[in-house]
This record gives C-alpha cells, sequence and structure tokens, in this order.
C-alpha cells in the first residue's frame, strides 16, 4: 500500500516541476501573464511561483512536512484559479469549442480538482517525519541471533 500511496503522490504533483521549468523557459511569457494580475509584483510572484512548483511536491512524495507543503500548494493552485483563469469574464465560455473562455474554465476546474488532492494529502498523510517514514518502510534486516548473553550487572553494594 505504501508503493501506491507514493505513486498517487506523485502523479498528483508531478506537472508542477515542469509547470515551473516551462515558467523559467518561457519567462517573458509567464511574466505577461503574472502582469494580467490584479496584484503587483509580477517578478515576485513569478520567482515565488516557480519556488513552490518546485519545493512543494519534493517535500510531498517524501512526506517531509507533506501537510505543510500541500496546504501552500493548495492555496497556490486557488489562487492561480482565481486571477489567472477568470473564465467568467469570458462570454459564451460554456458554449463549447476551443475558445479561451472555455480554456480557462477547464484550467479553473483543473485547479481545484488540485486542490481535491492535495487537501486529502492533508487528511491523510502520515504523521511521521521523513526519516522515519523511510526506516519505517525500509525492509527489516534477516534475523540474526544474539551472538554472547546479556551482561549481567556486576555492581556491588546498595
Amino acid at each position: 500500500m505504501t508503493a501506491v500511496a507514493m505513486v498517487a503522490r506523485l502523479c498528483l504533483v508531478i506537472l508542477f516541476p515542469f509547470s515551473g521549468l516551462d515558467k523559467i523557459v518561457h519567462w517573458d511569457q509567464a511574466i505577461k501573464q503574472a502582469e494580467s494580475s490584479p496584484l503587483g509584483g509580477a517578478r515576485y510572484m513569478m520567482i515565488g511561483g516557480i519556488i513552490i512548483e518546485f519545493a512543494t511536491p519534493v517535500c510531498i512524495v517524501l512526506l517531509w512536512h507533506a501537510v505543510i507543503a500541500a496546504l501552500v500548494l493548495a492555496v497556490f493552485c486557488v489562487a492561480t484559479a482565481v486571477l489567472f483563469h477568470p473564465f467568467w469574464k469570458f462570454p459564451g465560455f460554456w458554449s463549447g469549442g476551443n475558445t479561451e473562455g472555455a480554456a480557462h474554465f477547464w484550467d479553473f476546474l483543473k485547479n481545484f480538482g488540485l486542490v481535491g488532492g492535495l487537501l486529502l494529502i492533508v487528511v491523510a498523510a502520515p504523521v511521521l517525519p521523513a526519516s522515519r517514514h523511510v526506516t519505517h518502510h525500509a525492509v527489516p534486516a534477516p534475523h540474526t541471533p544474539a551472538r554472547t548473553a546479556p551482561k549481567t550487572d556486576t555492581r556491588r553494594g546498595p
């Protein structure tokens, strides 16, 4: 079951590092999109987003502060959906076809689907730190009999 849980966490977050890489490779286009936000500080938002997209998936997959990482990534997904996929601003977003409004509608919903998966990580993540998780699920060493009998206390006195 542990392997299935790890694969599930990996599948849930695999797109984020690629999204961060895409922002780096296509920096000018990413900055242009970030500047479309009603918030200021497009460059700072972009740098923060890239850090979040690279760091939090690693934390989630390795269960190292997974709850905090999943919460940060969930907030990031909500903010991204609301700020950058305002489908309601496009007339006929539900009319189907290959319209800009329809694309934003589906991206908005996908972000909230990710939020749901990330919140499942929050409620279902083991409370073990990553180092304990790894040793807890490691293959145990083969049993070997004790080489010597336990030592007895040879001290004297009260």
